[in-house]
């Protein structure tokens, strides 16, 4: 259409700033053993979709395999308004024996990733309960236990769906957590040692639900953003955890401080009148750390916050491509997008502060001229809060006052 040549004509300029759009990294993604499953609602190696809540769910899934009792941990740690989380599930066959459903299990991812595609949503926390802890011994090297099959194949899946896995190891000694936690290295896992009780039976179980659970309520209770740690939250649904584990705030040299040094998380009792417990009463979850190698990105609050960053610029910046020429003004537009979005999660506190750059160190006119620019840009996620040092000592000068204070009136009163 061309302009008139007697009347108005109006333009709308698009090239402000783009308001930025977050991610739901609170997702639950579950792959678990359902026999009695209705086949027609939950085909195998297939997501599906529910939220906890779907009074149709025990009916459809069954009570048992390995999904039993998980959602019910996950409703569980629910926080105050809200009313379910959201839930893929992929069912896996059970098989003969546990390698032979392990085996089923690994299958079963592939089905996990397609969640996106599937069903517009991806899961980015994510259990698979009752399989994790299992180990073989190398029949090679006799006395030496080979990884779980389980966890060794979820790296991948997870680093392609920026996901965390929350994984339980054995849950009876320390010596048996220990050896499993070796054979273990990777940021996006969170491996905890603890397995509950639950029931009036009190059916042991693995925990995971309700740790996904509580780090669904915790986003929750942030504005759904996953900058803080599920660490001192209290687990509820349970009637314990599997097994005591000894624990002090002040001791190192105990059980559950041993687990927490590698890495590892445990669910403790709360003890009343005991100033070194975790906690007065309860059950209270305690882990921090994920089980990377790098002391940089060693906490799971930390590794999950940069994936939302990450994932905040996808959605948000993709609008350009296309649309705009690579221009002064498109480049100003898309450095002050990224800006207001950092800023706002500086403001909440999410991180510590960033800093922003375009340099031509990075950009020449070679790049530019084939339509491509790069920024750079450094955050720092907040740590979470695990010790305080306190120096205690005494206050001389107290006495010199008290001294002046008697002397004054003594004085005084002569």
């Amino acid at each position: 259409m061309s302009d008139p040549t007697f009347g108005l004509s109006i333009t709308r300029v698009d090239n402000e700033p783009r308001p930025a759009v977050g991610a739901d990294l609170s997702v639950i993604g579950l792959v678990v053993t359902a026999p009695d499953a209705d086949a027609t609602r939950f085909p195998l190696n297939t997501p599906v979709l529910v939220f906890s809540d779907d009074a149709t769910l025990e009916e459809d899934l069954g009570t048992t395999g390995s999904v039993a009792h998980q959602l019910d941990l996950i409703n569980a740690q629910l926080g105050e308004f809200q009313v379910a989380a959201r839930v893929v599930i992929v069912r896996a066959d059970e098989g003969a024996d546990d390698a032979a459903t392990m085996t089923n299990l690994i299958e079963a991812l592939d089905g996990l990733e397609t969640s996106g595609a599937v069903l517009g949503v991806v899961p980015r926390l994510i259990g698979i309960p009752g399989f994790t802890y299992q180990q073989e011994e190398d029949i090679e090297n006799p006395g030496v236990l080979l990884a779980n099959p389980v966890i060794a194949a979820l790296a991948g899946p997870l680093e392609r769906m920026l996901a965390h896995a929350v994984v339980t190891g054995p849950h009876s000694t320390l010596q048996a957590f220990t050896d499993w936690r070796e054979t273990i290295q990777s940021d996006r896992i969170i491996p905890v040692e603890t397995w509950v009780k639950v029931g009036a039976a009190a059916t042991v179980v693995d925990s995971v639900g309700s740790i996904l659970g509580a780090g669904v309520r915790r986003d929750h209770e942030k504005q759904g953003r996953p900058f803080h740690s599920w660490a001192n939250q209290p687990i509820q649904g349970i009637v314990g955890p599997n097994r005591p584990i000894g624990f002090s705030l002040t001791d190192g040299a105990t059980e559950g401080q041993t687990i927490l040094a590698a890495n590892g998380g445990v669910i403790l009792r709360g003890e009343a009148g005991v100033e070194t417990a975790i906690a007065s009463g309860g059950f209270v979850f305690v882990g921090t750390d994920n089980a990377g190698e790098d002391d940089v990105w060693r906490f799971y609050n930390v590794t999950r916050g940069r994936d939302y960053i990450h994932l905040l610029f996808l959605r948000t910046l993709r609008f350009y491509l296309g649309r705009f020429n690579l221009t002064g003004q498109t480049i100003e537009a898309v450095t002050n997008t990224m800006k207001m979005a950092l800023r706002d999660l500086q403001a909440d506190g999410d991180i510590l502060g960033f800093k922003m750059g375009f340099s031509r160190d990075q950009n020449n006119p070679e790049q530019l001229r084939l339509g491509k620019f790069t920024i750079d840009f450094a955050a720092e996620e907040a740590p979470v809060l695990r010790y305080i040092g306190v120096r205690s000592a005494r206050y001389r000068p107290a006495l010199d006052a008290l001294l002046d204070n008697l002397i004054t009136q003594l004085d005084q009163a002569a």
